[in-house]
């Protein structure tokens, strides 16, 4: 098992105007949240101009890419950017980068290849450019940043056993989109496994839950927030995660098709408590913290409060910190 301290991380969807982002990312750090993720999706808000709002907004929360890729942004500019949020925000950027959603980049016509090689050898040239290296390989001829940077730390978004165990060889933390113990069973050995090939101690990589959260003092509000979320989730896990939580296939494909169809009034009636149990971090404090006790467990060190965080996200941010985050302290 792990032995690091319990942090708190808060995913903030850029789909609303920057400055009610910025307003509840200085109420996350308020309420003793350590970590700010913004998403990272062409058809919201630019994630870097989002990040430097809040660069100047905080004071001491870490502030990242929850996460980028490597497909829409050369790994230069990446580097940039997020060299930039440091600097501006007084060496408080992380970044998160994984190999992105594969429909997303269908839409943009984008061709989804070779994602295992495309986020490791985009983490290696962002460090080396960091370090104010020249590169020239891996399709670079000659590019070097104009400034120094920090040695920021990379986080890297896995979920299949492949990319779990890159984590573990290049990454200083992984995010994992799950909320479920038994998912955390089968991934953290998997990261183990990456550090230990690597020749690296596994407690130097953050594990992080990267959590369908949403916390009410009324437990069935918290559900019915988290059930557009978690049809998602249903809809888009493959077999064998879905097997792992004993949800059928054909209980899938109707929440996928629903969803297909517009119909979310069907999509709602359809996630049922098995799925909302695999796929959250629902209910009253109590509950939620039932919840990250088991998590603490299996090796995670970081639990993020992903969408759809509550009902009323200005008051369960508030509600998580006082009655969640502040009891890990």
């Amino acid at each position: 098992m792990f032995e690091r301290e319990l942090s708190f991380g808060i995913e903030f969807v850029p789909n609303e105007p920057a400055s009610k982002i910025g307003y509840m990312a200085k109420l996350a750090e308020d309420s003793g949240f350590d970590t700010v993720w913004i998403t990272d999706h062409y058809n919201n808000r630019d994630v870097y101009s989002t990040l430097t709002l809040l660069s100047l907004l905080t004071n001491k929360v870490r502030l990242g890419t929850g996460v980028t890729n490597p497909y829409t942004r050369s790994p230069a500019i990446t580097a940039s950017s997020i060299a930039s949020i440091d600097e501006i925000s007084g060496g408080r950027a992380v970044l998160g980068i994984g190999p992105g959603d594969k429909a997303t980049f269908d839409a943009m016509g984008i061709a989804w290849e070779r994602p295992l090689s495309q986020v490791k050898n985009s983490a290696s040239a962002i460090r080396s450019l960091l370090k104010r290296e020249r590169l020239s390989e891996g399709g670079f001829n000659g590019a070097q940043m104009a400034f120094k940077a920090r040695d920021i730390p990379i986080f890297i978004g896995a979920q299949g056993p492949k990319m779990l165990e890159l984590a573990g060889q290049i990454g200083d933390g992984v995010l994992i989109n799950a909320s479920h113990p038994e998912d955390f069973k089968f991934a953290v050995p998997l990261v183990r496994v990456g550090a230990e090939k690597a020749g690296r101690d596994p407690q130097d990589v953050e594990i992080s839950a990267y959590a369908s959260f949403s916390a009410d003092k009324d437990r069935a509000k918290a559900v019915d927030a988290a059930r557009v979320v978690v049809a998602f989730i249903v809809a888009g896990s493959p077999e064998n995660v879905l097997e792992r939580h004993g949800i059928g296939q054909d209980e899938a494909f109707a929440i996928s098709a629903s969803i297909s169809k517009g119909d979310f009034g069907a999509v709602m009636a359809g996630v049922t408590e098995r799925m909302i149990e695999a796929f959250s971090i629902c209910g009253t404090p109590q509950d939620c913290r039932a919840r990250v006790d088991e998590l603490l467990q299996t090796g995670v060190t970081q639990v993020v409060a992903g969408s759809p965080v509550g009902p009323n996200k200005d008051r369960s941010i508030k509600l998580i910190g006082r009655e969640i985050v502040s009891r890990y302290r």
